[in-house]
């Protein structure tokens, strides 16, 4: 069963991370083979929630482009540089490739021998060159063994074609040599004389005891065949192993490289056939150009998130099964219909929970634990303006199962959340750093809960400094950032310069500054977004 990949936004907070493993819990319970991922750092908030659940992060997903493993190749084509040449060119034939790639005896890839390699060595190869074995001579001829004494078969090849005369005069035999004769008992007997490494005896024909007796005083090693002289001489060669042939340049692919890469790189070489190796030169299987139109998209459920920007590097690519947010409606679109849960209440996890009541499944208390977390963090405890009845009534649920404080729990994992010690200034303004389209106007606005407002104050420069740069280096239109205060519940404010206007008019606030305290506003999704995207669409 294919896996399915469960993951939130690029800039994972505490909703998206639980939401995505409480909901892969209940899928896996379902059925499928579902695995929470993260697109990014864990926060300090959610770290706090996870441990104290002890609850693992999930492992990172780099991104959901389609990689050779997601294409449908020929997983276990290869031959061993051992095997002839005949039965490769059969091989090839039985599978309906063109070629086939070459391992050794540790399944190490050495090249990649094609039909048109074979045919090139059939039409202009040395037909009296045999390099080969006893046992794949024996095949190739369709033989019979009569004597044997060695393996290893190398030698030139010669067909007593002469007069007898001729042959005994002018052919000096050796001990390199391989003799192919028909029914010729005296060439028989002078080849074995000369202790030749092999004689071929042609047409089933008789070999005389005397000949024999002599070939195993002689060392000779003897096969008989019922083809004749002529066929024996032209398929000779094809016993030879396959490592005589030259291969081409090896250009290999691992299952872990981009489908997108492969093709820029096979239409430099032009070639058809590749090798598909592991990390240690083991072979694979053999990926076709041609045969790579069955893809196997990497199957995702998108949590907390809708938006192409916000989502995994790829999400073009892969095939989104399902969604479960409680954002606007975005832009996001599939090609088949898909499971599509979208409810306006303040937490993913919200939604989650509604799932596991409908399905009945249980929810053990390691998951109740970061699904109150989830919630309570979007909430911010239940305090925001999303906040909606079924928020309360999963917290009081969750809560009353686990037998904790939900309030205290919640502002100890704030004060976890909040610290800015050690980030730098780029950190904090993306710690929480979503981006939007409007009209096709790109903007970010990113959120930060802190208590420490006077460590922003103090450095106000240097950290609007860092907005416009960041602006810049995103190509967005407009960038701002909310600090929010849940103990005076609202948020202050630092913005690029561009934004000043839109701002007032969205807030109603004449002579807008840096750092204006918007005393209720806590919520990105009610109380920012929508204000800000119309004001930039008016």
């Amino acid at each position: 069963m294919d896996k399915v990949y469960i993951f939130g936004h690029q800039r994972p907070d505490t909703d998206s991370v639980t939401s995505a493993i409480s909901l892969a819990y209940l899928k896996t319970k379902l059925g499928l083979n579902a695995e929470a991922r993260v697109l990014g750092d864990i926060n300090e908030e959610t770290k706090f929630a996870l441990d104290f659940f002890n609850v693992e992060v999930p492992k990172y997903l780099n991104d959901v482009r389609l990689q050779i493993k997601d294409v449908t190749y020929h997983k276990g084509l290869l031959i061993n540089y051992k095997a002839t040449i005949r039965e490769t060119y059969n091989y090839i034939l039985d599978n309906n490739v063109t070629g086939v790639p070459v391992v050794d005896d540790e399944g190490i890839c050495l090249g990649i021998i094609t039909v048109k390699d074979i045919a090139k060595n059939l039409i202009l190869g040395d037909f009296t060159e045999l390099d080969s074995t006893y046992d794949n001579i024996l095949k190739t001829i369709n033989g019979e063994v009569i004597t044997k004494f060695n393996e290893e078969i190398d030698g030139t090849v010669i067909v007593a074609s002469y007069k007898s005369e001729t042959f005994f005069n002018d052919i000096k035999l050796t001990s390199e040599d391989v003799v192919i004769a028909g029914d010729r008992p005296q060439i028989h007997k002078h080849a074995i004389n000369n202790r030749v490494r092999l004689l071929i005896v042609t047409d089933n024909s008789n070999i005389s005891e005397e000949n024999i007796t002599l070939a195993k005083e002689n060392n000779v090693n003897i096969i008989r065949t019922n083809l004749d002289a002529f066929h024996t001489s032209r398929i000779i060669s094809q016993a030879n192993e396959i490592k005589i042939l030259k291969t081409r340049d090896l250009v290999t692919f691992k299952e872990t490289d981009y489908y997108d890469d492969f093709i820029s790189i096979t239409k430099k070489y032009k070639h058809n056939n590749y090798p598909v190796v592991d990390s240690k030169g083991k072979c694979l299987g053999l990926i076709r150009v041609t045969d790579v139109n069955d893809k196997n998209k990497k199957k995702v459920i998108l949590v907390d998130h809708q938006e192409f920007d916000q989502s995994a590097s790829g999400i073009e690519d892969a095939n989104i099964i399902e969604i479960v947010d409680h954002h606007k409606i975005s832009n996001i679109s599939t090609k088949m219909p898909i499971n599509f849960r979208n409810m306006a209440v303040g937490s993913s996890n919200t939604i989650i929970y509604e799932m596991y009541k409908e399905t009945g499944i249980e929810i053990p208390n390691h998951i109740a634990g970061i699904m109150l977390a989830g919630i309570l963090s979007d909430t911010l405890i239940l305090q925001s303006p999303t906040t909606t009845v079924l928020d309360k009534e999963a917290v009081d649920r969750l809560s009353e199962r686990l037998g904790i404080n939900y309030v205290r729990f919640a502002l100890d994992m704030f004060k976890k959340g909040t610290s800015l010690k050690g980030l730098t200034k780029e950190e904090i303004i993306t710690k929480d750093f979503k981006l939007f389209d409007s009209n096709g106007k790109k903007f970010g606005i990113g959120q930060i809960i802190t208590l420490d407002i006077e460590s922003i104050r103090n450095d106000l420069d240097a950290f609007i400094n860092e907005l416009e740069l960041y602006k810049n280096k995103m190509n967005l239109e407009y960038v701002s950032l909310f600090i929010t205060d849940i103990v005076r519940n609202g948020s202050y404010v630092i913005y690029t310069e561009n934004m000043k206007e839109i701002l007032e008019r969205g807030y109603k606030i004449d002579n807008f500054k840096e750092l204006t305290f918007l005393q209720d506003v806590v919520s990105r999704k009610k109380q920012i977004v929508p204000v800000i995207m119309n004001e930039i669409e008016s």
